[in-house]
């Protein structure tokens, strides 16, 4: 299935290009959340007439990314958690727990900007944490889990 990309979408292509995907893909996910048309005579003129109104959005939307980016730079969220007495966790930290942690330090983030490379959370101390708040922006943060005393 060909589609016209309506903004950037990692390892798949840029604004305006014409990228081949499997139909279910294109179907199900791009073309519902309007990230992409498919690649018609029709719909390409419509794109050209767009193209403008989109650059502007995509700009726009990667400034406001690189804003909430320098707000997060060098932070430290703290997740209290129940843990044995050698630090292993009762449990493990996710996104949820680290976006709740982000809310109680009244910054917002969401659950799927929230990058564990390593996986879950399994064990107290610090750890490093991906933050993607666009395709083009990434931050990282510091994340400091504590045991909680029960």
């Amino acid at each position: 299935m060909d589609l016209i990309l309506l903004e950037k979408i990692k390892h798949l292509g840029d604004l305006g290009d014409v990228v081949k995907v499997k139909p279910g893909y294109g179907r199900n996910y791009l073309m519902p959340n309007g990230k992409a048309l498919p690649a018609t005579a029709a719909n390409k003129t419509v794109f050209e007439t767009r193209k403008s109104e989109l650059v502007k959005k995509a700009n726009d939307s990667v400034a406001a990314a690189k804003i909430r980016a320098s707000k997060l730079e060098g932070m430290t969220f703290v997740v209290r958690m129940l843990a044995s007495e050698e630090g292993k966790l009762y449990g493990s930290v996710g996104p949820a727990e680290i976006e709740r942690a982000a809310a109680a330090q009244k910054v917002e983030l969401d659950k799927s900007e929230i990058n564990l490379l390593a996986g879950p959370i399994r064990n107290t101390g610090e750890f490093k944490v991906l933050v993607r708040l666009h395709s083009e922006v990434e931050v990282e943060v510091a994340i400091k889990v504590e045991a909680e005393k029960a």
